[in-house]
């Protein structure tokens, strides 16, 4: 898969979790997603949104969503298929 079409991909995501569409997903968009997901029994939501979070206004922008999938690409395939 491009780079295109991850892209693409990342954005899709990123619209299905700022559910008020500010440009920027807080915390409970973000832990609302993880839960959504079905694996918030594995994740540390505040710890991964610091972790995704780099210049922790306490936001997550989209370039900094993509940041994270660019080195995370298999968990973009997991998140794409269960927003798609």
């Amino acid at each position: 898969m491009g780079d295109e079409a991850n892209k693409a991909d990342c954005e899709l995501i990123f619209k299905s979790i700022d559910k008020n569409g500010d440009g920027k997903i807080s915390l409970d968009e973000f832990s609302d997603a993880v839960k959504a997901s079905g694996t918030s029994s594995n994740v540390d939501v505040p710890s991964k949104m610091k972790e995704i979070d780099k210049d922790g206004d306490g936001f997550i922008s989209i370039d900094e969503l993509w940041e994270f999938f660019s080195a995370h690409p298999q968990m973009l395939k997991e998140a794409v298929s269960k927003v798609a």
